[in-house]
Formats: C-alpha cells, sequence, structure tokens
C-alpha cells in the first residue's frame, strides 16, 4: 500500500495545528521536529485506519446514489400490453 504522504505546505500547516493543540490544550511548547515526528507516527500508524473510513463513507454515498439513479430509471419504464 502507498503510504499517506503530505506535501511540504500541508505538513507545515499540520505541524501548526499539533503544536497549537499542545500549547492550548497540554500547555506544553513543543518543537517542529517533535510535531513532524508525531504526524509522521500517525501517518504511518493510524492513518490508514483514518483513510480506510473515509473509503467506507464514499462507497456508502455512492451505492445510495446508485440506488436512487436505479429507482430514477425504474420511473421512466413505460407500461406495456405485456
Amino acid at each position: 500500500m502507498k503510504p499517506i504522504e503530505f506535501t511540504v505546505a500541508e505538513r507545515q500547516a499540520i505541524c501548526a495545528r499539533i503544536q497549537t493543540w499542545f500549547r492550548e490544550e497540554l500547555d506544553q511548547d513543543i518543537g517542529r521536529l517533535p510535531a513532524e515526528m508525531l504526524l509522521a507516527f500517525f501517518a504511518t500508524e493510524i492513518g490508514g485506519d483514518f483513510y480506510n473510513r473515509g473509503l467506507y463513507d464514499a462507497q456508502a454515498i455512492v451505492a445510495a446514489r446508485a440506488e436512487d439513479i436505479g429507482e430514477a430509471i425504474l420511473g421512466l419504464e413505460r407500461q406495456t400490453e405485456r
């Protein structure tokens, strides 16, 4: 499976949010390197769980839309004498 990767800008933004969370919720300042290490840990160790949940949610939406399309097609049927 392809690893979860972020652009440099995405990593910077995510790490800034991690640092803010630590500061606001735990009253601790962490540097950029620990924030990047934490991001790498989540991406490699549990990122797949979040990714899979997103896939399952997307699959449910597609299945619901496919059912709607099937019903719409059935609504187009015309009565015949058979």
